[in-house]
């Protein structure tokens, strides 16, 4: 970076580590880029990612940075935010269209209705029927302390492992490296785990409870 560089990746924290260390220069930034905006501008990040661009951008002014914006979904409010940095004639450019609602027609999709206490046993009755010993399941959790409980509980007979923000990166990577090689059939996750993830084959995708 001292040297100059024509592109920087960063997550929100790193970047503004190095803008208060004086190591990073976005004065003469000429395109701004956030992927998965919705969770940019939510999930914490948010005031990460506006002490950034505040060095970036300036009030009403016409040589502001060009600014990209992706996600997969994009709630009303994340436009009303993303106003703030972008020009009043932004374009929006819609790959998913009308069918943002259409579930894949392929997928069965059932919902069972429980006590929280037979939660456990219910899935993995579930993961017996529906994946077997031999087909790959991934199981969606609210929390840490959940994803956690469920990958040791004794209702789940396959091999299991749990994923989420309290596993370290090289952790992550081997235990999803495991997931897609067969070493374990069972992935219990949050929803660290439901972005930008290729993992192919897998037969069965439970929810532990309806996504908020």
């Amino acid at each position: 970076m001292r040297s100059g560089i024509d592109i920087l990746v960063g997550t929100p924290g790193r970047i503004k580590d190095h803008l208060q260390s004086g190591k990073l220069d976005l004065t003469k930034v000429k395109h701004v880029v956030l992927d998965e905006v919705d969770q940019m501008l939510d999930m914490g990040f948010a005031e990460q990612v506006e002490d950034i661009l505040r060095v970036a951008y300036k009030k009403d002014s016409e040589d502001n940075p060009q600014t990209l914006l992706f996600s997969a979904t994009c709630p009303h409010w994340v436009y009303d935010v993303a106003k703030k940095y972008m020009k009043s004639k932004y374009e929006q450019v819609d790959l998913i269209g009308k069918r943002t609602q259409k579930a894949a027609t392929t997928v069965e999709h059932l919902a069972i209705e429980c006590h929280w206490s037979q939660r456990a046993a219910v899935i993995g009755d579930v993961i017996q029927v529906y994946s077997g010993s031999h087909g790959r399941t991934i199981v969606f959790c609210e929390t840490k302390k959940e994803a956690n409980e469920l990958a040791l509980n004794a209702s789940i007979k396959q091999d299991c492992q749990s994923l989420h923000g309290d596993i370290p990166q090289k952790q992550r990577e081997i235990t999803l490296k495991g997931f897609r090689n067969g070493t374990f059939k069972v992935l219990v996750a949050t929803n660290v785990a439901a972005r930008g993830l290729d993992i192919p084959e897998v037969d069965l995708v439970v929810q532990s409870s309806p996504p908020k």
